[in-house]
């Protein structure tokens, strides 16, 4: 039978609410005919207390491991996903719909071509309005090197972490690169690099807008840093392009 893996890193000091509300919003998601939800959980750390927040069930894989960053907790996390398909969200984010996660697996098999998919997201503001970006590509086949020439002027149009991709596509471009911040969206350029992808209509992800959020803080921004992750992204994509393979679904 067919599984879609939701893989979610957590850490030490995350609001519980949090986990609290993203798992009632994936049990409450509604899959294509056949499929099932498997939701991994990566703590990056050994606390356990972010995993304790969540209940135990037969479809929520848990672990744990030594404290390195986001990026770590995703491959340490990806290493249990059994799903064909894999969908990243991350601890204090929301998907907008019951929907969601079967559109994503719908624009994969009814776009064979295609490798990954991603789509608008929405800004939660602190007041519970929702806001759209302000760039989203049209809907459809996404023209080739768009997001990478997004990178490269410093405007990605796309949240990497709206991305839905066949889980052997990610673990073929190698995971999360090691680098504090951006990673979410490096695997998504290195995808790009190597398989078309398709922009989905709807929203998919519901991005919350708080203050203990990691993109609020000084490190994050720091215009140093900032540039140095984003050029490592940039030149690893155009290494990986200018190799010239391409990467295709297997017939299923």
């Amino acid at each position: 039978m067919p599984l879609i893996t939701v893989l979610t890193p957590v850490h030490e000091g995350i609001e519980p609410q949090y986990l609290r509300e993203l798992h009632a919003c994936l049990s409450d998601q509604t899959l294509p005919d056949g499929w099932e939800l498997e939701w991994v959980v990566q703590e990056d750390g050994r606390s356990g207390r972010p995993l304790a927040a969540i209940p135990d069930a037969a479809w929520i894989s848990k672990g744990d491991g030594r404290w390195g960053g986001a990026a770590q907790a995703r491959n340490l996390g990806l290493a249990r996903a059994r799903g064909t398909v894999l969908r990243c969200v991350d601890a204090d984010d929301l998907l907008p719909d019951p929907g969601t996660l079967a559109r994503g697996i719908t624009a994969l098999t009814e776009h064979p071509a295609c490798g990954w998919t991603v789509g608008p997201c929405l800004d939660m503001h602190p007041d519970g309005s929702l806001r759209p970006g302000p760039n989203d590509p049209e809907p459809g086949a996404l023209p080739p090197h768009l997001l990478v020439d997004g990178a490269r002027r410093r405007a990605l149009p796309i949240m990497g972490t709206t991305m839905t991709a066949w889980t052997e596509l990610v673990r073929l471009v190698g995971g999360w690169p090691a680098i504090p911040a951006y990673e979410d969206a490096a695997v998504m350029l290195f995808c790009e690099a190597v398989s078309s992808g398709w922009m989905q209509a709807e929203p998919v992800e519901i991005y919350r807008k708080h203050g203990g959020q990691q993109t609020v803080s000084a490190a994050y921004r720091d215009p140093d840093e900032t540039r140095v992750r984003q050029q490592i992204v940039v030149d690893r994509t155009d290494a990986i392009a200018r190799a010239g393979w391409r990467w295709s679904p297997p017939a299923r």
